[in-house]
């Protein structure tokens, strides 16, 4: 989000935290009401195309996958759009996170079920959207399920659910995951 935000105000906009909605916070100088949603979604489109290589990890977060990655295969799942393939995956390079990036749209239940039908060992799935933790919840029912939001400023704005622990400190996140994952999974 500090990435998006910044992006957007080298191109002469303001992005005020204010609500749980991306694009609803975008507005022009001193605007009362937020950009049209339709051009929210083209600098969106544009920061994934230009400008998402040049964002800072979330605090911890780059530990936490590290000493993930030793004990689990970690697939990052993005609803990036396609022209952001090439900058999210040298960034996850440069970060030393060499992590299978695959790019989607749309709900992340199927896709997370089909990858979860490869395997026969436990998985897990961290998201700051309730719509695609539920997604996963109902096509990959076996993966553990968690709510993480890493801006701070978006945290008392975004919604809970009781079907999905909310963790946002990425220590205690890779415990639970780890802690989720220990098992063999059956059938």
């Amino acid at each position: 989000m500090r990435g998006f935000g910044a992006f957007l105000e080298r191109r002469g906009y303001e992005f005020r935290v204010d609500r749980f909605a991306l694009f609803q916070n975008i507005y022009r100088p001193g605007a009362v009401e937020h950009l049209d949603l339709d051009e929210g979604r083209r600098l969106y489109d544009d920061f994934f195309r230009t400008g998402c290589g040049e964002i800072e990890p979330a605090p911890g977060a780059v530990d936490a996958l590290r000493r993930l990655g030793r004990r689990a295969e970690i697939l990052i799942l993005s609803n990036a759009p396609a022209e952001a393939e090439r900058l999210r995956a040298a960034w996850l390079k440069r970060h030393g996170l060499p992590e299978a990036l695959i790019l989607n749209v749309g709900p992340k239940g199927p896709v997370t079920a089909a990858l979860v039908a490869q395997t026969t060992a436990r998985s897990a799935f961290v998201d700051d959207l309730l719509p695609n933790l539920d997604s996963v919840a109902e096509h990959a029912p076996q993966t553990a399920t968690f709510q993480h939001v890493a801006d701070e400023r978006l945290r008392p704005l975004a919604p809970r659910s009781d079907r999905h622990p909310r963790i946002d400190d990425w220590a205690e996140l890779a415990a639970a995951i780890e802690s989720a994952i220990s098992q063999r999974r059956v059938g």
